[in-house]
């Protein structure tokens, strides 16, 4: 009998799910809304219930899509947001909202209401936060707990349980309070370096007033590498997923990162197939999983402390290597966000719906007129007067600056498709400085990064995918299955199903490369001088800051 996996992906949006070979071929794959609520600035909730139904309906869609036996699904993992998820003593959510909705339990990843806890914490000078780039971001763990213990006192009297959304969704299958190597030391401060399996710092939760969460009991005392088997799914939730007990639960990932996983194995290509593959050859490629976000994932053998840049993670992607994560807190909605905000944007919807294609197309089709009516052999130089940033959510890398907002230079009163055209166009640049930046950073303090394996929406855009090869100066490698953070969810299930070895014998079977874009050597010095005025723009920025805080 055949074997499968399933892959189930909790985005910022959506919940989806793909069941796949175990050589890595996607064979269906569905997607379902997830609800979100924005009840003032900067509060982003949502509600585990109503996630896992939407994850109940994907992965029936795909088993009848399929049609495979339930019999032969062997594996299933979980990818989500770092997200925090609240439970009481009987497993049912409470509120994080000061509306005291119950079914609103999750403090969503974006959510910055804990912008004054941060910089708290931050200014402690604590040990562990050598391992997150010397300063803790409000999208972490620890300043939301404290921000739920001074605001919502009812909630943290009650609360018996605070997960990452990975973790809640293997604990709710399985009951198994099992947590994911990746979640604690990526967002919680897990010291995964020391001893076997790693160690919470209780002075550390003592110290920053969460000292009844420094005994480990509410937010895991058993943690794990991703993958690992957490044993076959509970009787009733195999019957409310159309599976069955024997499929193996293996522990979840945060779901850039497993768009890394689903990415770097295609460093192995051209290896032949009995070679263990070396985690070595790692240390030159860097993982870029584009989204709402973007993450960037790189791994060395040996720690490399970055200031502003998340990391060293020790295990928290590949086992064994320590994880170096760059991000930007706003990327596609970023761009998404210039395309909506310009005046013309009605009429250029309206377009796109009457010719049945998306506003990208359009937006690029009239970016491609532009650089044939000026006579460029490339269309960077239409944007030579028009310079951004893209920080709309601060700047998560390499400035860890969530005060960092964006800045737009060369608006003019033009309000049409041309105008709207040039400024998606100076964003998608943006976006694709901003990885520069990071790359910048990290190869300067000790990588060799000249490649990147990129997924995500934004890959689907030939103007992104070019001007991000073009403004990094890096090649990008396409995953042969484009739904990488998928894919990367189905080696965790497949490792967990002990189909492979270990985790990099995984992800070398079921990954493969894709198409390759190489950078535009005729626009390097253009983007040269570009990318030194995003620089400035930036540091600008932090300058009139300064001058203005006297009047706070």
């Amino acid at each position: 009998m055949s074997r499968y996996v399933i892959g189930v992906d909790v985005g910022t949006g959506s919940a989806r799910a793909a069941l796949f070979t175990l050589t890595g071929k996607m064979l269906a794959s569905a997607v379902e809304p997830i609800q979100t609520w924005k009840p003032r600035p900067n509060f982003v909730e949502q509600s585990s219930e109503d996630i896992w139904q939407a994850i109940k309906t994907t992965v029936h869609a795909v088993m009848k899509e399929s049609s495979v036996s339930e019999d032969s699904v062997v594996g299933i993992s979980f990818d989500a947001t770092c997200s925090l998820v609240v439970l009481d003593s009987n497993d049912k959510p409470l509120t994080v909202d000061i509306e005291g909705d119950n079914q609103r339990n999750i403090i969503v990843w974006m959510d910055h209401r804990a912008l004054a806890e941060t910089e708290e914490i931050n200014s402690g000078g604590y040990d562990v936060l050598r391992y997150v780039g010397g300063k803790l971001s409000p999208e972490m763990e620890t300043p939301k707990l404290k921000w739920l213990k001074t605001h919502l006192s009812q909630t943290w009297a009650k609360a018996e349980k605070f997960f990452d959304l990975a973790d809640f969704l293997t604990y709710h299958c399985t009951g198994d309070d099992t947590r994911s190597l990746c979640t604690v030391v990526c967002k919680w401060t897990y010291l995964g370096h020391e001893g076997e399996h790693g160690k919470w710092d209780a002075d550390y939760f003592k110290a920053i007033g969460l000292e009844d969460l420094a005994d480990g009991r509410k937010i895991g005392t058993k943690v794990r590498p991703m993958g690992t088997s957490l044993g076959g799914l509970k009787q009733s939730i195999a019957e409310e997923l159309g599976l069955t007990t024997n499929c193996k639960v293996g522990v979840g990932i945060i779901d850039a990162h497993a768009g890394g996983l689903g990415l770097l194995g295609a460093i192995w290509g051209g290896d032949s197939q009995g070679k263990e593959p070396s985690t070595a050859k790692l240390e030159t490629a860097l993982a870029l999983i584009g989204g709402t976000s973007n993450c960037h994932m790189a791994v060395s053998l040996k720690a490399k402390y970055i200031e502003g840049i998340w990391g060293p993670y020790f295990g928290a992607m590949v086992p064994g290597m320590w994880l170096t994560e760059g991000g930007q807190s706003s990327a596609g909605s970023a761009i998404d966000h210039v395309i909506a905000d310009h005046s013309n944007a009605p009429a250029l919807n309206k377009l796109a719906e009457s010719q049945g294609v998306t506003v990208y197309q359009l937006l690029n089709d009239e970016i491609e007129r532009l650089r044939i009516e000026a006579g460029f052999a490339s269309p960077a130089q239409l944007t030579k007067n028009l310079h951004f940033t893209a920080d709309f959510l601060g700047n998560r890398s390499p400035n860890a600056d969530p005060h960092a907002c964006a800045v737009i230079d060369g608006l003019t009163l033009d309000e049409s498709i041309t105008s709207q055209a040039l400024r998606y166009y100076a964003t998608v640049q943006a976006v694709a400085y901003g990885t520069r930046d990071i790359v910048r950073a990290m190869n300067e303090s000790g990588y060799q990064i000249d490649t990147m394996f990129v997924t995500g929406g934004g890959t689907k855009n030939p103007l992104w995918l070019q001007e991000h090869a073009d403004a990094a100066g890096l090649t990008l490698i396409l995953p042969q299955e484009p739904e990488a953070v998928l894919l990367g969810s189905a080696i965790l299930a497949a490792a967990a199903a002990g189909e492979y070895g270990d985790l990099p014998a995984a992800m070398k079977a079921m990954s493969g490369r894709g198409q390759t874009v190489r950078p535009n050597p005729e626009v390097a010095a253009y983007h040269e001088e570009k990318f030194a005025i995003y620089r400035e723009l930036y540091q600008q920025q932090q300058d009139r800051r300064k001058r203005m805080e006297r009047f706070n």
